[in-house]
């Protein structure tokens, strides 16, 4: 088993006021203190920064780490939405093992920008939300409503005229996972898998039949012919709206101005 677990919002315990990033050395130092003593272990293979905090510099992050790192609470460290040039830079004080973000058939952004950069560092792309909040599931369509905790009911792209374009990805999918014997989440995590080797979604569900469905998805095979098509599909389809509520897609790092020591 290996344990990975993040730092980097404002809590009380951890010396910052609530609300809001907060990446300070002594914050970070009390969140691996807390989160050891919570999980019950002696260590943390993998410590993400949640979101890069842009009033602390990056390279006091990872040196934070890597005195964790030194100190045996820490094995690894990972970014989470961090853009290409901020990965760089930690990277050059710490190793990063591995980045954390948004990446599927319906959010392909990084492509052009951090996925270049881990390849080219050797660093691991873990892509949350592979099957883009349950829309690349073919469960969703344009009737679905959703209840009023649901964070999908404030994101762009899963509202009105934004969703009704949207589903045109949806619709490609479901024609292609039923070639490839497939379901819809199948296809879209199959898809993630055949992208790079050091790839390795993380989808998330509250069922045994879709975590049993998801985990079946590595057994989907698919052919280059069966690939360039899938790509084909996504290239031809505009994904419409942002892929966050106003208050999240604030703190996504896309090469935003960070502070510098």
């Amino acid at each position: 088993m290996r344990i990975a677990t993040k730092f980097g919002f404002a809590f009380a315990e951890n010396g910052a006021e609530p609300g809001g990033l907060c990446s300070r050395p002594d914050s970070i130092r009390r969140a691996v203190e807390h989160s050891l003593r919570r999980l019950r272990t002696d260590h943390i293979d993998l410590h993400y920064q949640h979101r890069v905090d842009p009033e602390v510099p990056i390279e006091d992050v990872a040196g934070t780490v890597g005195e964790l790192v030194e100190a045996g609470k820490v094995l690894h460290f990972g970014l989470s939405e961090a853009a290409a040039a901020t990965v760089r830079r930690a990277h050059a004080v710490l190793p990063v093992a591995a980045v954390q973000s948004g990446y599927s058939m319906w959010w392909r952004d990084r492509e052009q920008d951090t996925i270049p950069v881990l390849a080219e560092l050797g660093i691991g792309l873990v892509p949350y939300s592979p099957l883009g909040k349950g829309f690349l599931t073919g469960t969703i369509d344009a009737t679905t409503t959703f209840a009023d905790g649901d964070f999908r009911g404030r994101t762009p792209r899963f509202q009105g005229e934004a969703l009704a374009a949207n589903l045109a990805l949806v619709d490609a999918l479901n024609r292609l996972a039923a070639e490839a014997g497939a379901t819809p989440a199948q296809l879209a995590l199959a898809w993630l898998l055949n992208q790079h080797p050091w790839i390795v979604p993380i989808p998330g569900t509250k069922s045994r039949p879709r975590l049993e469905e998801n985990t079946a998805a590595a057994s989907v095979e698919l052919t280059a012919g069966r690939l360039a098509e899938l790509r084909a599909a996504a290239d031809q389809i505009s994904i419409v709206g942002a892929p966050y509520p106003e208050a999240q897609e604030a703190m996504t790092n896309r090469d935003a101005p960070l502070a510098t020591t």
